[in-house]
């Protein structure tokens, strides 16, 4: 693609990068066909190559976003389902990144919009605001119909995407160390983060023991946000000031015991963490610090698939429908780890039909585009429940927020069903629950 960007523009770091990532696109179009809300709208500006012309005539005049280009630009999932398709190596995730920042900067939205985004950012990345907020959820859930009558659809997603229960974090808080059982095969930092403590503090407990079972000393450095979800919002600035406390916390434990690794049970986070080296390239104090936490930093998966797992006790059986976050398959190429892992220890595991396509959740995008959100959980969900399966796993608490929004089979983290399999207990979502084995035979108790 030709552009005609000047001088003066180029001396951007991002404008230039912007430049360089538009001139690899060739107009193919292949992107097309893997573009969840294109395949929804069949409209070429809610395509990936649309989003492009768009933000190429933005920058390029530097000019202020408008109406309608943010339409099209918050449309966008970020699934990065795209990104995986061009023959071409486009990097559209910097290059949307960098549009949503600029949109941030020169749009002026509507007062609801404003509120309901900048709420969004001052509760979602606080595990203490969040847990309230959802509190108060709780009570207004009854209403979500009448918010949605009245038009107010982000209030009613909000309300009906919150749990009846919030899970007991047993891990606690603040900096803590969780010993190996037996001698010490390696040394690792967990990322706590935002939203998962709370709503599902049993993933991060779950990696615990298996990882200690297996000989890993695990550190929690610090609590909070990774920065993804005020990143994707254009709230640059936020985003950074929260990568660099984990960089902060983590560079510490480097440089005092030392780390093998950093590890992310949210793909969606993990996916942010490897970009850590990226958007903090120009920052001269900590360009260096987080280009060494990038290269460390391996969703739970790709950790699980080094180490030597304890055999499952007996074959487990028990058919699982595994779906590709769009993060993970997507955004960090891991496609494979994960399910040849349940498939070592005992699980039957069944791939979704359209696994390309996003459920969904994509952050806070099924609060903010309620509509579109809900069709793609039910296209997704569609494809799952003609599976059959006894339980769905996902590597991203997004996704199982919003995937179980939609269906009454249990949805669990692929690290849940691993730490069973290997001598942990059963993922509370399934325990007790009569399910099928996959002979087909009367069902077992899950133990």
């Amino acid at each position: 693609m030709q552009t005609s960007f000047t001088l003066a523009q180029l001396a951007d770091p991002d404008t230039a990068e912007a430049d360089r990532i538009l001139r690899t696109c060739v107009h193919c179009g292949f992107c097309t066909a893997t573009c969840p809300t294109y395949v929804l709208l069949g409209d070429e500006l809610d395509s990936p190559r649309g989003r492009i012309y768009l933000i190429k005539d933005m920058l390029e005049n530097d000019r202020p976003a408008t109406a309608e280009v943010v339409k099209h630009i918050d449309r966008c999932l970020s699934c990065l389902a795209c990104m995986t398709t061009c023959p071409s190596g486009v990097h559209y995730m910097h290059l949307v990144d960098h549009a949503r920042d600029h949109i941030e900067r020169t749009y002026t939205r509507p007062l609801g919009d404003r509120l309901l985004r900048a709420i969004l950012a001052w509760v979602l990345p606080h595990n203490s605001r969040f847990r309230r907020a959802l509190g108060a959820a709780r009570l207004g859930k009854p209403f979500a119909r009448l918010f949605a009558a009245l038009g107010l659809n982000p209030v009613a997603a909000m309300l009906r995407l919150a749990p009846d229960r919030l899970p007991v974090n047993t891990t606690g808080r603040g900096r803590r160390r969780f010993s190996p059982a037996g001698p010490r095969r390696g040394r690792i930092a967990l990322l706590d983060g935002c939203v998962g403590p709370v709503l599902a503090p049993s993933i991060n407990a779950a990696a615990i023991r298996l990882l200690t079972r297996h000989g890993i000393e695990v550190i929690v450095a610090e609590d909070g946000c990774c920065g993804a979800l005020v990143h994707h919002m254009g709230r640059e600035q936020e985003a950074l000031t929260d990568a660099r406390r984990r960089i902060d916390a983590w560079t510490a434990e480097l440089e005092g015991e030392g780390l093998d690794a950093i590890v992310v049970t949210a793909s969606g986070c993990g996916t942010m963490v490897k970009d850590y080296g990226y958007v903090l390239r120009t920052d001269s104090v900590y360009a260096d610090k987080a280009a060494r936490v990038s290269r460390l930093t391996l969703d739970i998966s790709e950790y699980l698939s080094r180490l030597k797992l304890s055999s499952a006790p007996d074959p487990i059986g028990l058919v699982v429908a595994y779906h590709s976050a769009c993060s993970l398959q997507h955004g960090q190429k891991i496609a494979r780890a994960p399910k040849e892992l349940l498939s070592k220890i005992g699980f039957v595991v069944k791939d979704v039909a359209e696994a390309h396509l996003c459920c969904g959740s994509a952050g806070t995008y099924n609060i903010l585009q309620p509509e579109l959100a809900r069709r793609l959980r039910e296209r997704k969900v569609g494809n799952i429940e003609k599976l059959k399966p006894d339980v769905i796993a996902a590597g991203n608490i997004g996704c199982m927020t919003q995937i179980a929004a939609g269906t009454a089979i249990p949805v669990v983290h692929t690290v849940e069903l691993v730490d069973w399999a290997t001598g942990g207990p059963a993922p509370e979502a399934i325990a007790g629950r009569r399910v099928s084995n996959a002979a087909g035979e009367a069902g077992v108790l899950a133990r």
